[in-house]
């Protein structure tokens, strides 16, 4: 019986060795997806006025140390256009190195408003019961920073205490996003981490730039999301927030702490707001910055980590060396996924934003 099982196994064996080596077709392949890696830039000079004018080749992009090749690049909120697009058109921007001034009252100039033209901007307010006080002062505020965005893509409005609430889904309607900020109420408690988490899911989904502009009135106190999971979610997502709190939040040393770091690794901001007119001037400065934004993308070379992979911008030549850089400062990619024609799918970059 040993010897007639060894000779079936023998027989087997020779004939799958005899069989012809089928095609391409026949076996499973691997396919590999590059999504592209798209990262608003700001630039500005020692005193904090944008540098506006410069050019792709005034800048340096590295991931993991490994330099990257820019593959779009755009000013403000015009379109993204490739490098050889940009080169047909010739020289036609302004000299790089010599800033704007930002309007001192924060008004919209026409120029301006041409130049926001574009984003995608989620507002998160906060409705938590440390919202009691000067609330119709927060709504007048969220209000007018909406309507000042008049050609802004589009506008989502959301507000949050324990649950998230999605008041306004992202519509170019500024007047649905208005009834939807006067609609709101203050109550209970504030769990900002969990209602930033939903805001910038939803956030991700869309292509372009993508910004969630935070009031918030006080810390969290009911979230169970970590702030350290929300900040790399926006950062691999490609998704700036902005957050503007008051006094009350700026009183406690780990909030603050949060807010800053969650809003820096994203390339947004923190402001902390003592009264209404600081929260308006507040608006006003995200719009400025949101019209002064450079957008670059890239497709990243081949690169092992497939963890944490940091990014670094910095701007090329001695005369604009004295310029600051402010962007997200890197991304996790995503992790390999299967398809279901056999063939290996390695996406292990972020996606298209």
């Amino acid at each position: 019986m040993r010897k007639l099982l060894l000779l079936t196994l023998i027989a087997l064996g020779l004939l799958l060795a005899s069989k012809p080596a089928g095609n391409a077709q026949d076996s499973p392949d691997l396919r590999v997806v590059v999504n592209m890696v798209q990262l608003n830039v700001a630039v500005t000079d020692k005193n904090g006025n944008y540098v506006t004018g410069l050019r792709p080749q005034d800048f340096a992009i590295a991931e993991d140390g490994i330099l990257e090749k820019t593959a779009t690049f755009a000013e403000g909120n015009e379109p993204a256009r490739s490098l050889s697009e940009l080169a047909e058109q010739g020289p036609s921007a302004p000299a790089a190195g010599d800033p704007e001034k930002p309007s001192s009252d924060g008004a919209l100039s026409q120029s301006f408003a041409a130049q926001i033209s574009g984003a995608n901007v989620f507002v998160l307010f906060d409705t938590s019961d440390y919202m009691y006080r000067g609330f119709v002062f927060a709504q007048d505020a969220t209000a007018e920073f909406i309507r000042s965005l008049e050609t802004a893509d589009k506008i989502a409005f959301y507000s949050y205490s324990r649950d998230l609430s999605r008041a306004a889904a992202l519509t170019s309607d500024r007047s649905q996003v208005l009834r939807a900020v006067r609609s709101t109420v203050a109550g209970d408690d504030a769990a900002l981490y969990n209602a930033l988490l939903l805001t910038l899911k939803d956030a991700a989904q869309n292509t372009g730039r993508k910004v969630v502009v935070v009031f918030s009135n006080g810390p969290d106190n009911s979230s169970v999301i970590p702030p350290e999971d929300v900040a790399e979610f926006a950062q691999s997502a490609g998704v700036s927030i902005y957050m503007i709190s008051t006094r009350k939040a700026e009183l406690e040393p780990v909030s603050t702490a949060v807010f800053e770091r969650m809003t820096a690794a994203t390339g947004g901001k923190a402001y902390f707001a003592k009264d209404w007119r600081d929260e308006t001037r507040a608006f006003a400065s995200i719009r400025d910055d949101l019209a002064h934004l450079y957008s670059l993308s890239y497709y990243p070379k081949p690169n092992s980590n497939s963890g944490w992979r940091a990014i670094t911008v910095r701007l090329m030549g001695d005369r604009l060396k004295k310029y600051k850089v402010r962007t997200r400062n890197g991304y996790r990619p995503r992790p390999s996924r299967f398809s279901v024609d056999n063939k290996t799918t390695v996406s292990g970059l972020v996606p298209p934003q």
